[in-house]
């Protein structure tokens, strides 16, 4: 192998684990090469048009199959930033129980490793590096924390503070938000976001979203020790005679075979496709797959259970960016259960051609301008819990099959109810709402709760955990059976709380970020 093709690290992806990784590392002056399947996002007016995003699919095209063997095109994106081109950027803590034992009415959700306490200053290194907007001590589920947010609240437009303030009335404490944007509202003539309708879902034209390829890849790249390398797809990971240390990175670029070395190799490629390369990477000595001594590779994949809930208010909604506000009372239960039901916050706001994409072809074109312009949209997450028959499977092909099945579904339908049951707490019902049987959910993936084509919060497929019998990787994210593999992506969970997990992927990469400076030295 040629010594030009030799880096210090290796870094395979560049969403919210592998760019904000190679942000940290940059500054050392080590060899880094961040490889990424995808080229760059075009700038385009399709990044901000509601049918080549949502109803085209534009900026996703890749095919996985169901545990029936039946195709279905997932969220997933391959650009430069990853996932996060297209996230809503809502940039969550998980709660400080999260760290710990729940107990569900669907069943347990494991403790971590580590505590909140040892993610707690990563948790606000991240929140600086995404300029984080939002109010401390407004949720009344949020850990302490050892400073504010970078940034102060993105503010509720009219209708939003309405609602914020009959919520109040009945004491929900609704509260702003957590929001990864550089927006600056004292001073909008001089604000890189706009602050659009096509924010939540949708690439950013502007690139004043924060995400991972202009908040973490390209400040990377400043440095001369960093290299990019695009349109490259990592095919397998080859180790050498110990099988130790993984000694050679094979990829595919432009229809041709290419190879790379490096003493630190990271893996960065989301949940499912690093489930997927370590599986592709078998070899004699592990004949179930790289790192997958332990059998769970691939195995306890979550992704929340997540409805998109639009209710009709009598009042018009005019709201252009309504994506600020979260409900968090029901997070760890109610009165009424004694379970965790989970989390609820805006939704980017809908419009009538969304809804004409997904109504019955009978419903006239007046009535859905009509529920546009008078939506109230809500986006519900319940915890899904961990379960080994929820898994990543990959064949010699290269089929990837996604076998799921909801494990905490009651949680959820009573999230929902409780949702309705608010909504007519502040009269929703009589005086600025339509009757119930016209509060009615919808789903931008033609369904109440969001099936499996969202994967959009995807994790818990290369699980962390002391014990290697029990877990592929170490405190460190670093893989039990090798010296010089880690993983960095939403694999790493053992559960997935009720929040967005954004933020948490961030902030350990940032931890795990010290630790291999600390290695490398």
């Amino acid at each position: 192998m040629n010594a030009n093709n030799h880096y210090d690290v290796i870094i395979i992806g560049t969403g919210a684990g592998g760019g904000t990784l190679a942000y940290k590392l940059a500054p050392s002056g080590k060899r880094i090469l961040i490889i990424e399947r995808g080229g760059y996002l075009p700038r385009e007016k399709d990044n901000w048009s509601t049918r080549a995003v949502f109803i085209e699919g534009k900026y996703k095209k890749e095919v996985w199959y169901d545990r029936k063997g039946k195709e279905f095109h997932p969220g997933q994106h391959y650009y430069v930033g990853g996932n996060t081109k297209m996230y809503g950027a809502i940039l969550f803590r998980l709660r400080r129980e999260d760290f710990g034992e729940i107990r569900h009415f669907g069943g347990i959700s494991p403790a971590w490793p580590i505590s909140y306490d040892d993610l707690e200053p990563y948790y606000t290194e991240a929140e600086q590096l995404y300029q984080v907007h939002g109010e401390r001590g407004s949720d009344p589920t949020e850990a302490e924390a050892s400073g504010p947010f970078p940034y102060p609240a993105v503010s509720h437009e009219p209708r939003i503070q309405k609602l914020n303030d009959d919520l109040h009335s009945i004491g929900v404490k609704a509260f702003p938000l957590p929001v990864g944007i550089m927006l600056n509202e004292a001073l909008r003539h001089q604000s890189p976001c706009i602050r659009c309708d096509t924010c939540d879902g949708f690439p950013c034209l502007v690139h004043a979203k924060s995400d991972s390829e202009v908040v973490a890849v390209r400040p990377a790249l400043q440095h001369n020790n960093v290299t990019l390398l695009t349109q490259a797809k990592v095919t397998k990971l080859e180790t050498d005679s110990t099988g130790r240390q993984v000694n050679r990175v094979v990829v595919e670029r432009d229809g041709a075979p290419e190879s790379y070395s490096g003493d630190v190799v990271v893996v960065s490629c989301g949940a499912v496709n690093s489930a997927v390369l370590l599986l592709q990477s078998a070899n004699d000595r592990y004949p179930q797959g790289l790192a997958n001594s332990s059998g769970v590779v691939g195995r306890h994949y979550m992704a929340h259970l997540n409805t998109a809930f639009l209710a009709l208010s009598r009042i018009p909604n005019p709201t252009i960016f309504q994506k600020t506000l979260g409900i968090n009372d029901f997070y760890f239960g109610s009165h009424d259960w004694d379970y965790p039901l989970g989390h609820i916050q805006m939704l980017g706001k809908s419009n009538a051609e969304l809804l004409k994409a997904e109504a019955p072809a009978f419903a006239p074109g007046i009535t859905l301008d009509f529920m546009a312009k008078h939506a109230l949209d809500f986006w519900l997450t319940t915890e899904d819990l961990p379960d080994p028959e929820n898994r990543v499977t990959v064949d010699r092909e290269g089929k990837i099959t996604l076998e799921y099945r909801n494990t905490n579904g009651e949680a959820h339908q009573r999230l929902v109810n409780k949702l309705k049951q608010v909504l007519h707490g502040i009269h929703c019902d009589s005086k600025t709402c339509y009757c119930d049987k016209h509060l009615f959910p919808r789903s931008i993936f033609l369904n109440q709760m969001i099936p499996l084509a969202g994967v959009a919060h995807q994790c818990g497929t290369v699980r962390f955990g002391h014990n290697p019998h029990s877990s592929a990787l170490d405190v460190n994210c670093k893989a039990h059976d090798l010296d010089n593999l880690y993983v960095v992506d939403g694999s790493f969970f053992v559960s997935s709380s009720a929040v967005n997990p954004a933020l948490t992927i961030m902030a350990n990469a940032l931890r795990v970020g010290d630790h291999l400076l600390e290695r490398l030295k």
